[in-house]
């Protein structure tokens, strides 16, 4: 049993941050902001040293950093963790959205004009340092859920880190927060009960009183039983991610919540679904993940091309970002069960992009409000005039959303388009029109908010301070540097992929010659 500690305190640093926060004074609300920018800057320096450190050789161990100690011996629980190019690229977009979203956030719940919604209605101050400790716990439960190795650790994070963004949205969200928090727990929690269901399952048909993921894998050979367990895992992780048509409740939640808790909802919550894809429901059910694959793949090209309709439709800035995340969590759903190394590799580089994308584009829609108090569209108009460092940062995060080529979502995108065509080429042709619906909606967005007559309204917007240029800056020029020159996250990415689809008995399909002239091939 190994004992390294390495990603252990990477999980405790953000958990003892957030204790220190919750102990603060309501009064110490500055305070609260400055440790908790610290701790969260402590983390993303923390993950830079383990990725420095983390082995890409031929002949490096799937999963490194793996320690293990025993939790509830009677059933063969461990507190497991461990990283793989998966899990390490997933840690690194989560850590490194979240001190964005504090300095997003620095102003948000100190008066009306620096809120990007209208006070409680009694009047009521929502407390500052809650919020900010409620960041930090929830960066606990992220890191937690990508690093876990045991399956029984992994659904306890999964679970848990609904409660902190439940109270991020429904105490510090808009007028409708209280329903959409509700409507979020409901249905995540519905869930999670489906995928206990399926880990007690594994339990008890893999008789392997185990629950540490590399003991598990190859332990459910009975079809029947794999198809089962997979429902309950794949159930869950679509309402998560969310995958058509388990996706309504998004919409709302990502609308109600707080710019900065939509941005790490979005940004990184909705990706512990499409990582349970890869993580558990690929490498544990191969056969059921190869008979569902059909199914999955046409309800992904559903999805990106019924969410672009709709949030080409909104008029609600924020529904229609969220929409805009539903329909390219199509795409990774495609990437993942498409089943080829291009396929999985961009899908796990999408997960990445969009959480920065999205999550640079909800902090600016953020800032955006906060100046005018609406969502609506059309209650703005020439604002580029008025507030241009707000307006090119807006347009650079709606041109990485539509996947522009030179931004790093276009990599992601081509590699999975790529991907799957190579194994289903109608998908694939149906799921490129998606990006000329991207242009659409994103375009639209821009027109209307920032070009075109300046309103009264606009006229008295102040442009973007330091910290606010900072909370939003670096997210995007890594997406430019990303775009330009992937391929050091694509060396991370790629062993692991090739390893889960091992798992499942998959190989990519041997490259084919068209008719040359003179029918000679």
């Amino acid at each position: 049993m190994s004992h390294d500690w390495t990603l252990v305190a990477l999980v405790l640093i953000p958990l003892v941050g957030s204790i220190l926060v919750f102990s603060l004074k309501e009064a110490q609300a500055k305070l609260a902001k400055q440790i908790s920018l610290a701790v969260s800057l402590i983390v993303v320096v923390y993950t830079a040293v383990v990725g420095f450190r983390f082995d890409t050789g031929p002949n490096a161990a799937r999963f490194q950093f793996q320690g293990s100690w025993t939790w509830i011996r009677a059933f063969g629980v461990h507190l497991a963790f461990g990283v793989d190019g998966i899990a390490l690229v997933l840690v690194g977009m989560s850590v490194l959205l979240v001190p964005a979203v504090i300095l997003a956030s620095w102003n948000s719940l100190d008066s009306r004009a620096g809120s990007e919604e209208a006070p409680t209605p009694t009047g009521h101050r929502r407390s500052v340092k809650n919020y900010f400790a409620l960041l930090l716990l929830l960066e606990f439960f992220m890191i937690g859920v990508f690093t876990a190795t045991d399956v029984f650790l992994f659904y306890v994070f999964f679970e848990a880190m609904l409660v902190p963004m439940y109270f991020i949205i429904g105490i510090f969200g808009g007028p409708r927060r209280q329903y959409a928090a509700m409507k979020f727990f409901l249905y995540s929690l519905i869930g999670g009960l489906l995928m206990l269901a399926s880990v007690i399952g594994l339990y008890v048909t893999t008789g392997s009183r185990s629950f540490a993921i590399t003991d598990l894998i190859g332990r459910v050979p009975d079809t029947a039983t794999q198809k089962w367990l997979f429902l309950g895992f794949f159930i869950a992780c679509a309402i998560n991610a969310p995958l058509v048509p388990f996706h309504t409740w998004l919409p709302d939640a990502g609308a109600e919540a707080p710019a900065g808790g939509a941005a790490l909802l979005v940004g990184v919550l909705d990706k512990v679904g499409t990582f349970g894809f890869l993580r558990y429901c690929l490498p544990l059910f191969p056969a059921a993940s190869r008979w569902f694959a059909p199914t999955v793949l046409i309800l992904s090209v559903i999805g990106i091309l019924y969410a672009a309709f709709l949030a080409i439709g909104q008029r609600d800035m924020k529904r229609l970002v969220a929409y805009t995340s539903v329909a390219h969590f199509g795409f990774i759903g495609l990437g993942i069960f498409a089943f080829t190394t291009q396929g999985g590799t961009g899908a796990v580089l999408y997960m990445v992009n969009h959480g920065l994308s999205t999550g640079a584009l909800f902090i600016v829609v953020g800032l955006l409000i906060a100046r005018g108090k609406s969502r609506n569209v059309d209650d703005y108009g020439g604002a580029a005039k008025v507030t241009p460092i707000l307006a090119g940062l807006f347009l650079l995060a709606g041109l990485s959303a539509l996947a522009l080529p030179g931004m790093s979502t276009f990599v992601s995108e081509f590699l999975v388009l790529v991907g799957t065509f190579t194994r289903h080429k109608g998908l694939a042709i149906l799921a490129t029109t998606g990006i000329i619906l991207a242009a659409i909606y994103v375009l639209y967005l821009y027109q209307r908010t920032f070009q075109g007559a300046v309103s009264e309204k606009v006229l008295k917007f102040r442009d973007l301070n330091a910290r606010e240029i900072l909370s939003v800056a670096p997210l995007l020029a890594l997406i430019v540097f990303l775009g330009v020159y992937p391929k050091p996250v694509l060396d991370i990415i790629n062993p692991a992929i090739k390893d889960t689809l091992t798992n499942v008995h998959q190989t990519d399909p041997a490259p084919t010659l068209g008719t040359a002239v003179g029918g000679v091939k």
